[in-house]
C-alpha cells in the first residue's frame, strides 16, 4: 500500500491499539501522524497496573504482535513488566517516539462539517486532523463503588489499578473489596505478609489451573533459532482457543466440552481449598464463562490460608476503622484496597466525541448502549474510528489478534479515501443497524446473557463482547467494502 501523507492522522492512547496501527502507518511510510498519551510513558493499561502478580492471562506467544515475536519471554504467561518492556522495545524498534505527545489528554473530539474534519481538544491546546482514531481501550478508566462512609475511613485505601507501593502491608490487617481477575493475582501475592486478609465477595468465578513456568533455555533458542517453530506453538494456542475454548462461550455448544472445564475447576477448587465453607463460597452459582473465566496457580492456595477469610454478606457501610456489612458484622482494618475493576462499558470516557450536526456519540450510547460497525466506525462521526470499540472484546482467545484485524481495516479505510478522491468516509446508518441487529440475534445463544449483571453488559444488552470466533472477525475486517459507506 502506497503511504497518503496529505491525511493527518491523530492516534490517542499508546497501548497495543494506538502502537499497533502506527507501526503499521510507519511501515507504509505515512509518517503524517501523533499519539496523544495521557501519562509520560506509554503502554497503556501495562503501564497502569503495577500491583503485585500483575500479569497476563494470556500466554506470551499469543499477547505480542504476529510480526514482532519475542523469543526472550521468561514465562509462558508474562508479568507486567515485561510486557510493557515489550511495547516500549516496539516503540522504540519502529521509532515511535518522535511522534508521540506525552502528558496530553485528549478532552474532547468534534467533526467540523464546514472543512471536514476533526478538532481535537486537548489539556495543552486545540489540534485539527483528517482522521481519527481512539485506541483507549476498555481497561483504563478505574470503578470504585461509592459507599456510604467511604470518606471517613481513617487509614489508607486505594483502587489495585493504583497500588500505592509506599504502603508496607507487612503484619496488617487489609480489606479487599472484590475477587475478581486483578484480586486473583495480586491476593496471593499480598497473603503471606499480613496479619489478616479480608475478602469481600460480591460473586465466585470460575478459575482454571494456569500451569505457568518459566521457559527453559532451550526453549527459547530454539524459538531463536527457528523461529517458524514459534509461529507453530502460536498456531497451537490460537487454535486451542477459538475452536475448543470458545465451546464454552456457547449454551448450545458441546456439553461434553463444557461439562470436562466444569469439572476441572471444580476438582482443582477442592484440591486446593480444604475448608467446606470456604469451598462453597468459591463455589460459583452461574454457567462457565457467562462471566470472565479467570487462571491462576495460586489464588486457592491463598484463599485456604488460615488467615484469609471470605465475606460474602453485601457491605452497608465504610466506617473509620473498617466496613460493616448488612447483617451487621464488623470487619476491621489497617488498609483497604479495592479490586473493582474499570468502568467497560462507557468506552471513551473522558472524551466528549461530537459528530455531524452536533450529535454527541456518548449521549447515543448512553440511551442505546455502545455499539459501532465492526467495532470500528458509528454512522454520523466520519473519518473516526475506534480500536478495541464495542463488541470487539473476547472472552476466549487474545485480543492482540482483534487489534491486528482492527489495524488492517482501518489501513484499508484510509486507502479507500485516497482511491476515490474522498475528504471523508461515514458508515451509512442502514449497515451499522442490520449489522448489530445480526450481532445481537447471534448473542442470543452466548452465556454471556445467562447472568443480570456482569462488565460485558449495559441494560441488559451485551456491549463488550465479540460474538464469533476471532477468524470470523479477521474475515469481516479483512478490507473495507466501498459499498458500506
Amino acid at each position: 500500500m502506497e503511504a497518503n501523507n496529505k491525511q493527518s492522522i491523530a492516534i490517542i492512547g499508546t497501548g497495543f491499539s494506538g502502537l499497533c496501527l502506527a507501526i503499521h502507518l510507519k511501515k507504509i511510510g505515512h509518517n503524517n501522524f501523533i499519539l496523544f498519551e495521557k501519562a509520560d510513558r506509554i503502554g497503556g493499561t501495562w503501564r497502569e497496573n503495577t500491583y503485585p502478580g500483575s500479569e497476563c492471562d494470556i500466554p506470551s506467544a499469543l499477547y505480542s504482535f504476529s510480526f514482532e515475536p519475542n523469543p526472550n519471554w521468561s514465562r509462558k504467561w508474562s508479568e507486567q513488566e515485561e510486557i510493557l518492556a515489550y511495547l516500549e522495545h516496539c516503540a522504540k524498534k519502529y521509532e515511535l517516539y518522535p511522534h508521540i505527545h506525552f502528558n496530553e489528554t485528549c478532552e474532547a473530539l468534534s467533526f467540523q462539517e464546514q472543512n471536514q474534519n476533526w478538532l481535537v481538544k486537548t489539556t495543552s491546546g486545540t489540534h485539527t486532523f483528517d482522521v481519527v482514531v481512539s485506541g483507549v481501550g476498555q481497561l483504563h478508566k478505574v470503578f470504585t463503588p461509592k459507599y456510604p462512609g467511604a470518606e471517613t475511613f481513617a487509614g489508607e485505601q486505594f483502587h489495585s489499578a493504583q497500588w500505592n507501593h509506599k504502603i508496607n502491608l507487612n503484619g496488617k490487617t487489609v480489606n479487599v473489596i472484590g475477587n475478581a481477575a486483578s484480586a486473583v493475582q495480586f491476593i496471593p501475592q499480598i497473603a503471606p505478609k499480613v496479619k489478616q486478609l479480608n475478602v469481600f465477595q460480591r460473586s465466585a468465578n470460575w478459575i482454571t489451573e494456569k500451569k505457568d513456568r518459566e521457559h527453559f533455555a532451550l526453549e527459547k533458542w530454539l524459538s531463536k533459532t527457528f523461529p517458524f517453530l514459534a509461529k507453530i506453538y502460536r498456531f497451537y494456542i490460537w487454535f486451542m482457543a477459538d475452536f475448543l475454548l470458545y465451546q464454552l462461550m456457547n449454551l448450545d455448544g458441546s456439553k461434553l466440552i463444557r461439562m470436562k472445564a466444569k469439572q476441572d475447576s471444580l476438582d482443582f477448587l477442592k484440591e486446593n481449598v480444604t475448608d467446606p465453607q470456604k469451598q462453597k463460597a468459591l463455589t460459583p452459582d452461574y454457567p462457565l464463562g457467562a462471566k470472565r473465566v479467570l487462571f491462576s496457580d495460586d489464588f486457592y492456595p491463598a484463599m485456604n490460608r488460615n488467615n484469609v477469610s471470605i465475606i460474602t454478606q453485601p457491605i452497608s457501610q465504610i466506617e473509620s476503622n473498617g466496613i460493616r456489612t448488612q447483617d451487621n458484622q464488623f470487619y476491621d482494618c489497617d488498609v483497604l484496597i479495592y479490586a473493582t475493576g474499570f468502568e467497560t462499558s462507557i468506552f471513551l470516557t473522558p472524551m466528549i466525541v461530537t459528530g455531524k450536526s452536533d450529535v454527541v456519540l456518548n449521549d447515543i450510547w448512553a440511551k442505546e448502549g455502545a455499539e459501532a460497525y465492526l467495532g470500528i466506525t458509528h454512522s454520523g462521526f466520519p473519518n473516526f474510528f475506534m480500536m478495541y470499540g464495542p463488541n470487539t472484546n473476547l472472552g476466549h482467545n487474545s485480543i492482540i489478534l482483534m487489534i491486528e484485524a482492527q489495524t488492517r481495516y482501518i489501513l484499508s479505510c484510509l486507502e479507500n479515501l485516497k482511491i476515490n478522491n474522498a475528504k471523508t468516509l461515514d458508515v451509512k446508518a442502514e449497515v451499522q443497524k442490520d449489522y448489530n441487529q445480526w450481532l445481537q440475534q447471534r448473542m442470543a445463544n452466548k452465556v454471556w446473557n445467562a447472568v443480570d449483571h456482569s462488565w460485558y453488559k449495559i441494560q441488559g444488552k451485551v456491549t463488550n463482547n465479540w460474538v464469533g470466533r476471532t477468524y470470523e472477525y479477521r474475515k469481516l475486517t479483512r478490507e473495507m467494502k466501498v459499498e458500506d459507506y
